[in-house]
């Protein structure tokens, strides 16, 4: 095993051998799978214009990704993390957002390096693919199909699929009940917090990469099993399990 094609991180847990024995992948989309920045700070500075309000960068809009639609029209109207604005501008801003998003949800984005490489690796080796995001499905199932990674994935999870999202464990335990399986039979590979507490409360191996988003956070700072600097070394890190 080359050692140079991952980094340990941070774990409450014992370090694993790899590979990995596993059944199921799942792969989060924004800031793992697809590159979704541009698009979403597009979407949240035309919502911002047309409420007269000041406008961000793509770099602000990026640290503001992670929690979903509603968090990040928050934070972008707000600047602030954790702000909270009248409850009447937050309606209006989101059903405008919602507008420009839906009109722009694939002018910028891409996939980011060797996604599409991975994600051929991982079909070729047989396991099985669900697709996790936080992202609501009348966004996600466009922008899959958009980008030609929509029939690569059996199974689809979107933010508004189940009561609940990632950070709660339910989409991942929901996976592995629908391919039967056990937890740890199955990994997620993400970006973020939200990724990382969700695969550890699930009970899921998880990969974290360098490249995504994670609210502006070093990913070095996550509890999860590696960092991986693409899905093809992640590919690499993992073995399909009988």
């Amino acid at each position: 095993m080359n050692q140079h094609i991952f980094s340990y991180a941070k774990t409450t847990v014992e370090k694993p051998d790899f590979p990995l024995p596993v059944k199921v992948v799942m792969i989060d989309l924004d800031g793992t799978l697809l590159d979704t920045a541009e698009d979403l700070a597009l979407a949240a500075n035309l919502m911002l214009r047309e409420l007269d309000k000041p406008e961000r960068s793509v770099e602000t809009i990026k640290s503001y990704i992670g929690k979903g639609i509603q968090r990040l029209v928050k934070r972008a109207l707000t600047g602030d993390l954790n702000g909270e604005p009248e409850p009447e501008l937050l309606e209006q801003a989101l059903l405008i957002y919602k507008k420009h998003y839906a009109e722009n949800v694939h002018v910028n984005t891409k996939p980011f390096p060797g996604v599409q490489e991975g994600v051929d690796r991982l079909r070729q080796a047989g396991f099985r693919l669900a697709c996790i995001t936080n992202k609501s499905e009348s966004f996600t199932v466009p922008l899959l199909k958009s980008t030609g990674f929509y029939d690569c994935f059996e199974i689809i999870l979107s933010g508004d699929s189940l009561p609940k999202c990632k950070p709660d464990p339910m989409p991942l335990t929901h996976i592995c009940s629908y391919f039967n399986v056990q937890p740890h039979e199955s990994i997620l590979m993400g970006d973020s917090l939200n990724d990382a507490t969700a695969a550890r409360a699930a009970g899921c191996h998880v990969f974290c990469v360098p490249y995504g988003y994670n609210e502006g956070r070093d990913v070095h700072e996550l509890d999860c099993d590696a960092i991986v600097p693409s899905l093809v070394e992640a590919a690499q890190l993992i073995v399909k399990n009988a």
